[in-house]
């Protein structure tokens, strides 16, 4: 007897177990009834997936587009869907990953300054691998229009979960003028010294404004 996804229990089917447990707790038939996403009558989509996997996910990554459109309750629609997803696997195969660039303050300044663009004080951080390759980005902190209060020891904690040896902290002036205040040169002194303790560099501190940039490790404005 046929069953329609629709008819199990919701943490049983499958783009709910996705959702909930992850790609690894499904089986193929069910992954690739996610890619076709309908059956057809009498036939769920896990069905007609089983039924094109009876040779194996191999052979059927071989079949032709045209071959697989003519099987019945396929079409064009999911045979395009179908190739389109071995195609994109093999893809991930076959490219080359970029080699990992340590961090750039110019090139760092230059992307918060077209990204970053807040009505509010943000602080983030980008932490670092021992060769001071960005590994992880996330703000820690949304402030006032002006003013952020953060403490060190809530980005000391974000750097020691991460595993981190270095990082950038950053934050945003939304008058658009990136200039350091008193307190920002403050914050930066208290900041490496909590950092130092866990054995984690301070590696820079970047204002974003509205065109411009400040970098503690540059110690100058630029604009961008």
């Amino acid at each position: 007897m046929t069953h329609l996804i629709a008819d199990m229990p919701v943490d049983e089917r499958p783009r709910e177990r996705l959702l909930m447990h992850g790609t690894s707790t499904l089986s193929n038939a069910e992954l690739l009834a996610l890619v076709l996403g309908t059956g057809m009558r009498g036939k769920s989509a896990v069905d007609l997936a089983r039924e094109l996997l009876r040779d194996g996910v191999r052979q059927l990554g071989r079949r032709d587009i045209a071959e697989l459109a003519r099987v019945p309750g396929i079409g064009n629609a999911k045979a395009t869907r179908v190739a389109a997803a071995f195609e994109l696997s093999r893809r991930t195969v076959t490219e080359d990953e970029p080699e990992p660039v340590p961090y750039d303050p110019d090139t760092f300044g230059r992307m918060l300054v077209r990204t970053h663009q807040f009505r509010q004080e943000h602080v983030g951080v980008a932490l670092l691998d021992p060769y001071n390759v960005i590994i992880k980005q996330q703000i820690v902190f949304v402030g006032t229009i002006n003013l952020a209060f953060v403490s060190p020891r809530d980005i000391v904690r974000v750097a020691v979960l991460s595993n981190a040896t270095g990082l950038v902290v950053y934050h945003n002036h939304p008058s658009g003028n990136p200039k350091p205040s008193a307190h920002d040169l403050a914050f930066t002194k208290e900041l490496r010294a909590a950092l130092q303790l866990m054995d984690i560099e301070l590696v820079d501190h970047v204002i974003n404004g509205s065109r411009k940039y400040w970098s503690l490790k540059e110690g100058v404005t630029r604009c961008v």
